[in-house]
């Protein structure tokens, strides 16, 4: 029979100890490696950006166009560095005031590194004031025909930021509409007759949102209905009260939009939550009347809730 000394014994079994390390050494490196690769394709990774763009009714009666000259689109990761979107084919001119109720315009597809994205801003070909440009790239239109330039408020042109962050996916598609609010961006200086472009943007994630649609009945001829939406309980008088200058009634108001003709309204791209509706009569003279007020209306992403207003 064969056996072992006890020198043998020894030596076998620190040579096992030896080989066990090893192969755990080696696992652990081949581990490490894999995960770094791994975290390596997520940072260096890529997706895609599909960017809309949706608007809300403008105050100012007579108006039949806002024209917005989009130049360029830039992203902003992390709060990093702002990067050019090198895809975007512009100049692009859209009519703003043909965004509403949940239209949308698509700006384009882009391709972003995946990952959380902090910024979004515009380039637009706007003048600066006290120039006065025969061919502006925004503007101003109205009923009677007349155009009015749409000038930044002073400086260089740095871009309009969107407030709102969003997520690129590895090898997918993220949503996003950016939502222009004109009532709070044009703004008429005092009695000059110039009108001041101060954008109010914000980013939705398409896919995170909700919205309320419905239709009002008993309407007056001759007058157009606006709906407010606020976060429920927020709303108060002082709300509908006169503004002082370069002020906008309805401040607090987180959406609104115009009623159809055949009196159809849509509140597209809402946040999860409660909401109260408040319907506005607006007459030939530009006069607000609060004529009813849909209180505690839940939205939840991705579905519309239907809410018939009867006057």
């Amino acid at each position: 029979m064969f056996t072992l000394k006890r020198n043998q014994i020894l030596r076998f079994m620190k040579t096992m100890k030896s080989l066990f390390g090893l192969s755990v050494a080696i696992i652990a490196l081949l581990t490490f490696g894999l995960f770094s690769c791994s975290n390596d394709e997520a940072i260096t990774g890529e997706g895609q950006i599909k960017l809309n763009i949706t608007d809300a009714p403008i105050d100012q009666e007579g108006v039949s166009g806002v024209f917005i000259t989009f130049t360029g689109i830039e992203f902003q990761k992390d709060g990093g560095p702002w990067q050019t979107a090198e895809e975007f084919e512009g100049p692009v001119t859209i009519n703003l005031l043909e965004l509403q109720n949940g239209r949308t315009e698509l700006l384009g597809d882009f391709t972003a590194g995946a990952g959380n994205y902090t910024g979004l801003r515009f380039m637009l070909d706007a003048p600066e004031r006290g120039r006065n440009p025969s061919n502006p790239g925004c503007f101003i239109e109205f009923e009677d025909g007349r155009i009015e330039p749409l000038f930044v408020p002073s400086g260089a042109q740095t871009g309009y930021k969107a407030i709102g962050e969003f997520t690129v996916p590895l090898n997918g598609t993220v949503e996003i509409t950016a939502d222009f609010d004109l009532r709070r961006s044009v703004v008429e200086a005092g009695a000059s007759g110039i009108f001041i472009l101060k954008p109010t943007i914000k980013v939705i994630v398409n896919n995170q949102a909700g919205g309320i649609r419905g239709n009002i009945t008993n309407r007056e001829a001759e007058i157009n209905y606006v709906v407010y939406a606020y976060e429920a309980g927020t709303y108060t008088e002082e709300e509908s009260a006169d503004p002082e200058a370069e002020a906008v009634r309805f401040p607090n108001s987180l959406s609104n939009t115009g009623a159809e003709d055949n009196g159809n309204y849509m509140l597209a791209f809402l946040a999860p939550g409660d909401y109260d509706l408040v319907v506005v009569a607006v007459d030939a003279e530009g006069i607000p009347t609060v004529v009813k007020i849909e209180e505690d209306i839940s939205v939840t992403s991705r579905e519309i809730t239907v809410v018939n207003i009867e006057l």
